[in-house]
């Protein structure tokens, strides 16, 4: 924990302080910042409160007093309820305005994690309770050089394992041994640990109505053989299993057959342009030195595809923050699903990935790049950017 760092952005913010809370390491986040031990049992509550200005101060519980020792600042113990709450009110005494992860309307789910009763009482002594969603994309979104050497490292695998995907579902058709989806799935599975990836779930792979279903799951028991004429849609996130390492995540599309067909190629190419619109939105910003919010730039895609007459099927996020986690916790892309307004910060990496998707006539695409902006400002993309639907047959 950097506490220069955090309270030169509470001064900035314009926040008297920062109250972290958990209870039975409910909150990743908090864990994460103040490097919280969540491998020891943990059963009471605490508190860790930094001040803009001043010492931090904890407040933690007689059974488990040890629990923020690792942690600069004065400790207060408690045991009955009552006085949990009058040392709490006792720390906030000289606040008024505190950050919590929290979200006004849950308008950010990932900081809404305090429970509402914990709120109340923060409340109950006169203190306003305001958001801390600025302040975990500063803290825990920021990646360094390393972090992105790390990232491309993992796309240099990842886009290796796409080609390979693609090249093997050529290589099964033209044995006559058409492959299935879930058996492509097994095929890259196999690769991921021969690259030494590693990821919690995925990757998809997608044929016609499946495609359609963005967050369809390969199965066994749901599973279509892949034949000429298929529009195929592979998917893959994971990271280097390596401590620290940070996620890549791609979609890309091909067609089984030697050519494109000119309806095909037409609906990927406006799902492209508005993945295309989008980043020219973040460079065009970043070049100016001017602030962008993760709002502005999903509505710049959306704006693309809903005026090409195919708004309706864009039923997600334009895209979401990256990490040591495939989602992260700092600033999403996204005006749809959620609003927003968190400027994207330097030193941040997050996906733009637009998708149409058509159940009713059995097609889906999505195109997903990851997007990295340095301290510098400079907008980096690592590896092959799909501007194509790859003619499976042809490879």
């Amino acid at each position: 924990m950097d506490l220069t760092a955090i309270q030169t952005a509470l001064t900035k913010e314009g926040i008297d302080g920062w109250l972290f809370y958990d209870f039975h390491n409910r909150d990743a986040i908090a864990a994460r910042i103040l490097n919280m031990d969540t491998k020891r049992f943990a059963s009471r509550r605490w508190f860790y409160y930094i001040p803009a200005k001043g010492e931090p101060q904890k407040l933690v519980h007689s059974i488990e007093p040890w629990r923020c020792d690792h942690l600069p600042g004065k400790k207060n113990i408690y045991l009955p309820w009552q006085q949990q709450q009058q040392s709490l009110k006792d720390i906030l005494c000289n606040a008024k305005k505190v950050a919590m992860q929290y979200s006004p309307n849950n308008a950010i789910p990932y900081v809404s994690i305090v429970d509402g009763g914990t709120i109340d009482l923060v409340r109950s002594f006169g203190v306003e309770v305001v958001t801390s969603a600025n302040l975990v994309s500063v803290f825990e979104s920021h990646l360094s050089m390393d972090d992105y050497k790390s990232h491309c490292r993992a796309g240099e695998s990842m886009q290796y394992i796409k080609d390979s995907a693609f090249e093997e579902i050529a290589r099964r058709i033209k044995s006559g041994n058409n492959p299935t989806e879930y058996e492509i799935y097994e095929y890259m599975i196999g690769l991921y640990k021969e690259q030494n990836m590693v990821c919690e779930d995925g990757p998809i792979v997608a044929v016609n109505e499946h495609a359609a279903d963005p967050h369809f799951e390969p199965q066994q028991s749901d599973t279509r053989k892949i034949q000429e004429g298929d529009l195929v849609l592979i998917d893959l996130w994971a990271k280097k299993n390596e401590p620290g390492s940070i996620y890549y995540d791609i979609t890309w599309m091909g067609y089984v057959g030697t050519s494109i067909p000119e309806k095909i190629d037409a609906i990927f190419q406006i799902a492209r342009s508005g993945r295309e619109a989008a980043v020219a939105l973040v460079r065009e910003r970043f070049a100016k030195k001017q602030e962008v919010c993760g709002m502005e730039v999903d509505d710049a895609c959306r704006k693309v595809i809903t005026d090409a007459g195919y708004g309706q099927y864009f039923i997600h996020r334009t895209g979401h923050n990256i990490g040591e986690e495939v989602h992260g916790n700092g600033c999403h892309i996204d005006n749809l699903e959620t609003k927003d307004e968190r400027v994207i910060i330097p030193g941040t990496c997050f996906s733009i990935e637009p998708g149409i998707y058509m159940p009713e006539q059995k097609i889906g695409f999505r195109t997903e790049i990851d997007v990295f902006v340095t301290d510098e400002c400079k907008v980096e993309i690592f590896g092959k950017q799909q501007e194509q639907i790859i003619p499976i047959m042809n490879l």
